[in-house]
């Protein structure tokens, strides 16, 4: 999955493509990206066994904590304190619809609930599909303390960079309204060690962790594929506190 395309063609090739080509950015597999429909930001109608609320999703594997920890290639990007009882970590792609809507719908919920209480600390990895989610990530990481406003606004504003006729330019307007010149903008995106590092964040993830769609979440070790509701995200989380 990692690409061996030149910083000196990422530019370029932002330019010209298709949005054809960014309908699987969900996942390896066009099948696999339609099977994982985006949940329902409220909760399902509870089974007549089930009590009300969300029940909570059931964990699709375990990873050793520890591990997943460890330092990678880039510096985690983290909100919250790191002494949270629970640890969140989600691999998502610039260019996932699904990653978009968990940011817009969940995401500040969560933040609000668990993050900003210090019950839960949440950590950003960057699983690109394509060149433009490579982008993506890259001018948040050069948007050093910026990164997570930098994302949130690529992420809400995806319908006007993804796919369109001339992906560079429209990175460019969003850019330069994030503080970026046409200079930074170019340094940032033909900066192949910043290039190579996303793509080894990537790698490990999909090599060590198995990560293969986006959003993959690991929480406290146990992960959960597909974008959940903040309903869903509590029924995991609350136990844990």
């Amino acid at each position: 999955m990692i690409r061996s395309l030149s910083r000196r063609n990422l530019l370029t090739s932002l330019a010209a493509i298709p949005a054809v080509a960014l309908l699987a950015a969900c996942s390896d597999s066009g099948e696999k990206a339609e099977a994982q429909d985006v949940k329902p930001a409220a909760p399902e109608p509870a089974k007549p066994a089930a009590p009300a609320a969300a029940a909570a999703p059931e964990a699709q594997g375990t990873v050793d904590m520890a591990a997943l920890l460890k330092p990678g290639a880039l510096p985690d990007m983290q909100l919250g304190k790191d002494d949270a009882k629970v640890t969140i970590v989600e691999y998502a792609s610039m260019t996932c619809p699904h990653c978009a809507h968990f940011a817009e719908t969940t995401f500040p919920e969560l933040k609000t609930k668990y993050i900003d209480t210090g019950k839960a600390r949440y950590i950003l990895r960057e699983f690109p599909f394509d060149p433009s989610a490579e982008a993506g990530f890259m001018l948040a990481r050069c948007s050093k303390d910026n990164y997570f406003p930098m994302v949130d606004v690529l992420f809400r504003q995806q319908a006007n960079w993804v796919g369109v006729n001339n992906t560079k330019d429209a990175l460019l307007q969003i850019a330069k309204l994030a503080g970026f010149t046409q200079e930074s903008f170019e340094a940032c995106l033909t900066d192949q060690k910043l290039l190579d590092d996303v793509r080894s964040v990537q790698k490990r993830g999909a090599d060590e962790f198995k990560v293969d769609s986006t959003p993959t979440f690991f929480i406290n070790g146990k992960t959960y594929k597909g974008a959940m509701s903040i309903a869903e995200m509590s029924a995991i989380i609350d136990p844990l506190l």
